[in-house]
């Protein structure tokens, strides 16, 4: 008789134990398809703004002008890195690297968007949404903030690019470093993005591109649902605490973290938006998802540089110093603001005021997405060739 009970336990033991594996199997199913929506929105609003997207950069007159562009022209086309390489090309092509400097900065706030987009999946729960918000949000006020302290002081005494030179100089003609082969994400989920813009031009050739963002914006709604019900049951006991020991044990090791998953997968937004659903959740409180962003804040501008040094010929020194001067950018703005107590605490706050504010109604969250990357920026570039 105990040999039966011990013989239904182990089974009914290992059933449990099948059907765990199969849930987590699951989730980076999901994963899968999460990276894959933000690629098919990315490739909507690139194709949506194709041939209208590199004439934004002619409105860059002057430094503010440059920051708007660059903020306009990185949430339009879904990709800071496809930005930069078009601020590299400009660069050199003729464009000064004192007007390069500020459209850099304003790409790092762009780029943010995709992690506001990926917060919408949890607007149906209050808590939820509030937590998703403040962890997406966390992202823009830090950035933000950075272009607050370190562009007017670029303006003046132009640091950042005095340094990109002084070590670009010493760099160009060096080992051949292109990352290029090691995107093993972009393989992966193009031919998925290749078959929805097939359906989406079977409905409409002519709307294909923004049907491909609507795809996305939909698979991502319900990507989150499913990984924030299947998290709230695997994410506790073991599993909790090896994620936690990589991320949650403390600034240094999340940084760190956020800086190495980024380099594998050459994308600041997808590490972000990975960690807004974790947030929603509650696996993750926002003091230990900050770090992490921060840390793909200067991933993002490692892989730009090593792509960077394969640059050969006359132009070569230009491409290094514009990479230089983002990675010293980033890197000088998370060493500053995270290194003092008062200004670190500020995007936090930040985040968590604009999240009440959504939570309670939700169309503040909507009006924030489109005012601050879209609507704000449009106006002012408006304005700026109205009065010009």
């Amino acid at each position: 008789m105990t040999d039966m009970t011990n013989s239904g336990g182990n089974s009914a033991s290992a059933d449990n134990f099948a059907y765990r594996i199969f849930q987590w199997l699951f989730v980076f199913f999901l994963i899968y398809l999460l990276i894959t929506a933000v690629g098919m929105i990315g490739s909507g609003f690139k194709g949506a703004t194709k041939g209208h997207a590199a004439e934004l950069f002619s409105f860059a007159t002057n430094p503010f002008m440059g920051l708007i562009v660059g903020v306009m022209a990185t949430a339009m086309i879904q990709s800071s890195s496809t930005v930069t390489s078009i601020i590299v090309g400009m660069v050199a092509g003729g464009l000064p690297v004192e007007m390069a400097v500020p459209m850099i900065m304003g790409a790092n706030i762009g780029t943010t968007i995709t992690n506001t987009i990926v917060s919408l999946g949890h607007v149906r729960h209050k808590k939820e949404f509030r937590r998703a918000f403040a962890a997406a949000t966390v992202h823009d006020f830090f950035n933000l903030m950075a272009v607050a302290i370190f562009l007017p002081i670029e303006i003046l005494f132009h640091p950042l690019q005095k340094l990109a030179t002084y070590l670009s100089q010493h760099l160009v003609g060096g080992e051949n470093l292109s990352v290029k082969g090691l995107n093993f994400i972009k393989p992966i989920t193009k031919p998925v993005i290749a078959e929805f813009q097939k359906f989406a031009e079977m409905i409409s050739v002519q709307n294909s591109h923004i049907l491909l963002v609507f795809f996305g914006i939909a698979i991502i709604f319900l990507s989150i649902v499913f990984i924030g019900k299947l998290l709230k049951k695997l994410m506790v006991g073991r599993a909790k605490k090896i994620m936690h020991a990589s991320i949650g044990r403390g600034p240094i090791s999340g940084i760190t973290s956020g800086a190495i998953v980024t380099i594998l997968v050459q994308s600041s937004s997808t590490t972000t938006s990975l960690m807004v659903p974790l947030a929603g959740t509650g696996v993750f409180k926002l003091k230990q998802i900050y770090p992490f962003t921060l840390g793909a804040n200067i991933g993002t501008t490692i892989t730009a540089l090593l792509a960077a040094t394969a640059i050969s010929g006359p132009t070569a020194i230009l491409a290094l110093q514009i990479a230089l001067v983002h990675m010293i950018y980033n890197t000088s703005a998370v060493a500053f603001i995270y290194g003092i107590k008062t200004l670190r605490k500020m995007p936090i706050r930040g985040a968590l005021w604009l999240a009440r504010l959504a939570a309670e109604k939700k169309l503040y969250a909507l009006f924030y997405l489109l005012g601050i990357f879209f609507v704000i920026p449009g106006i002012l570039i408006f304005l700026h060739e109205l009065f010009a």
